[in-house]
């Protein structure tokens, strides 16, 4: 049985006992205090808990040296698009945001990709399609059949006017206004507005205040407050949600975790980034409570049973839930 100083642990991302971690060599000072912004400055806006990474079962993205590499499974990533801001990715579509502000979207050849929005700041993809933050902080949702380029695709709608975060989860998506309410539209039956409803909404309905960042995935959600507190809610059969609603479902926000500085979500597993560069992981194959994986962090996404962490050195490494990280790509200088 677990003692009150063992959940008070736990409640602070921290593990009763000894943890197994990867400490990272500091090398390339310069780089590491670039992109360590990613976790220290403003939320991301993204599909992980920074824009360079992102990831959705088993398909990944990662902006090394400004130019966007894609990869799948446990292959090596491979040049796609340069010249690239942020990148998502969709159920059947890779994303970059290019510099220009242009949202590109493609399916198979990289060189094929089409501009889907312009005036981009940010954006959010996943099994919908894109919700993408323009520069006026006006919201657009570009459905996941918009990418495919076809003429008769529906076009790009405006659904909200202040946004600084958004999420596309299977299902159930999220956005974040200026003031820091989190709204939800969707899928609600596994608990995924975090207000006790269960039934669906296919307007914005109003879960949440003083939220940072939103992420989401297969039926559950993860927010991050402006306090760096991680709160979930939705499906939890195997823990993304840690011990919240564990082996079935929270219909309401719960908190997970502390002092966290970004967030990420995959099919069933969680991690978060604190201040200081450690990654902290639960979820499927891990305990249902936090344990540090990694230090030297400046990014992570999940997929189905992969996380991948971008190093403040810029390596990339990625692993297998329950499995210890290993380095799969350096970035170049």
């Amino acid at each position: 049985m677990r003692g009150r100083g063992d959940a008070r642990a736990s409640a602070h991302g921290m593990r009763p006992g000894r943890s197994r971690s990867v400490v990272l060599p500091q090398r390339l000072q310069a780089t590491a205090a670039i992109v360590a912004l990613a976790c220290t400055a403003a939320p991301a806006l993204a599909d992980s808990s920074t824009s360079r990474l992102a990831a959705y079962y088993d398909r990944q993205l990662a902006i090394c040296g400004g130019d966007a590499y894609a990869w799948s499974g446990r292959s090596r990533p491979v040049l796609a698009v340069r010249g690239v801001a942020a990148v998502g990715v969709g159920r059947d579509t890779n994303y970059a945001l290019g510099k220009d502000g242009r949202l590109r979207a493609w399916r198979g050849d990289p060189g094929e990709a089409s501009v889907v929005l312009d005036r981009v700041a940010a954006f959010a993809a996943g099994d919908s399609g894109v919700l993408a933050i323009r520069d006026d902080r006006s919201l657009w949702h570009v459905p996941a059949s918009g990418t495919r380029l076809g003429r008769s695709a529906p076009p790009p709608v405006q659904v909200a006017v202040n946004a600084t975060a958004a999420s596309v989860g299977d299902g159930t998506d999220y956005y974040v206004a200026g003031d820091g309410s989190l709204f939800a539209r969707g899928n609600a039956h596994r608990g995924q507005f975090g207000t006790g409803r269960l039934e669906r909404s296919d307007d914005w309905v109003r879960v949440a205040g003083s939220v940072a960042d939103v992420k989401s995935h297969t039926g559950h959600a993860l927010l991050l407050t402006d306090r760096g507190e991680v709160q979930g809610t939705g499906g939890n059969i195997y823990g993304p949600l840690g011990r919240h609603g564990l082996g079935d479902r929270a219909v309401t926000w719960g908190p997970l975790f502390a002092d966290a500085a970004g967030i990420a979500t995959g099919a069933s597993h969680s991690a978060a980034v604190r201040a200081d560069g450690s990654l902290w992981i639960w979820g499927r194959d891990e305990s249902p409570d936090p344990r540090k994986a990694m230090d030297g962090v400046a990014g992570v996404a999940a997929g189905a049973d992969v996380t991948v962490a971008l190093a403040r050195d810029g390596s990339l490494w990625q692993w297998r839930t329950g499995q210890r990280p290993a380095q799969v790509f350096a970035c170049p200088p």
